[in-house]
């Protein structure tokens, strides 16, 4: 359904003395989500995650420059096709909740989105009434204004807006962030639900335990790089990680005891000539300065010479 290859995304900025510099805060990124699929998009904050979504829905600000090939349904994603399926084929849940209008009433923005997506009156209707049903939102909600609702709620909102319609593809950029465990419980088992009736689902997130409950293939982001793209089940136990990042990124969370690893991932303005990862990998070897390509590895890809 949506393929990415070898994105990357440069702006151009003036710094002190309007002296210009080059940001690199997407250096390679591919992955690709099939029909009924959930690909978990996993990485630490600002390793740009949320930058590819708004890549994908051609929302990239005018100072920024992309490259690489991002195809839906096996045709080109270009910055006139992107106007036709945002928010008809393609739906967001944005991470933000300044998404929403400050000038309409919750229920209204819901029932507008579920009428762009091609559906008549009453069909849009019933949809808002699922959504606000589905999400836990009480019917006097629907006459609320933004700034009347709590975090929380204003959270659902977005989400019940990106699902009253009928994209085929969602993004989710941090769905659960301000929701109670069960409220989050709830938003990612509807998402596994979207997914097993056919819809692809891109879920972009911190928290890796949640995700990979539902998701069925995590790709792992590093610095703008997409270093493993892996099966769900990779993320258990000990797991059965390949890439040394993903490795130190499981190990990390709680259920392993936070193992953490020294370093910090490159500013955005140095150029990598080597593995992304080199500078704080315990395996480095002089073969790893060399560019590290995705490369397939039995049931997944990785971007390491030594897995």
């Amino acid at each position: 359904m949506l393929s990415v290859k070898n994105l990357s995304i440069e702006f151009s900025r003036y710094g002190k003395g309007w002296q210009r510099r080059t940001l690199h805060p997407v250096r390679d990124m591919s992955l690709n989500i099939d029909s009924g699929e959930i690909v978990a998009v996993v990485g630490s904050s600002g390793s740009g995650k949320s930058l590819l979504a708004h890549a994908i829905l051609g929302l990239l600000p005018s100072n920024a420059h992309a490259t690489g090939e991002i195809e839906f349904k096996g045709e080109p994603v270009t910055m006139r096709s992107v106007k036709q399926l945002r928010g008809r084929q393609i739906a967001l849940i944005p991470q933000s909740v300044a998404y929403l209008n400050p000038l309409a009433k919750v229920g209204r923005q819901v029932y507008r989105a579920s009428r762009l997506s091609g559906h008549c009156c009453r069909d849009a209707a019933c949809n808002t009434d699922h959504a606000f049903d589905r999400y836990r939102l009480s019917n006097g909600v629907k006459s609320m204004y933004p700034f009347q609702v709590s975090g929380g709620m204003a959270r659902r909102v977005l989400t019940a807006t990106a699902t009253a319609g009928d994209a085929d593809l969602l993004i989710a950029d941090e769905p659960t962030t301000g929701l109670d465990t069960e409220v989050a419980h709830q938003s990612l088992t509807h998402l596994r639900e979207l997914a097993d009736t056919g819809k692809g689902i891109m879920l972009i997130t911190h928290d890796i335990a949640a995700a990979v409950g539902i998701a069925d293939r995590v790709a792992v982001i590093y610095a703008g790089t997409t270093v493993e793209l892996t099966p769900a089940a990779a993320f258990s136990g000990n797991g059965t990680l390949r890439h040394p990042y993903a490795q130190a990124l499981w190990s990390a969370l709680p259920q392993q005891n936070f193992q953490f690893v020294g370093g910090n991932q490159p500013m955005e303005d140095h150029m990598i000539e080597g593995c992304i990862y080199g500078d704080r990998c315990p395996r480095r070897t002089e073969t790893c300065l060399r560019p590290q390509e995705l490369r397939p590895v039995k049931d997944g890809q990785v971007r390491c010479c030594h897995a």
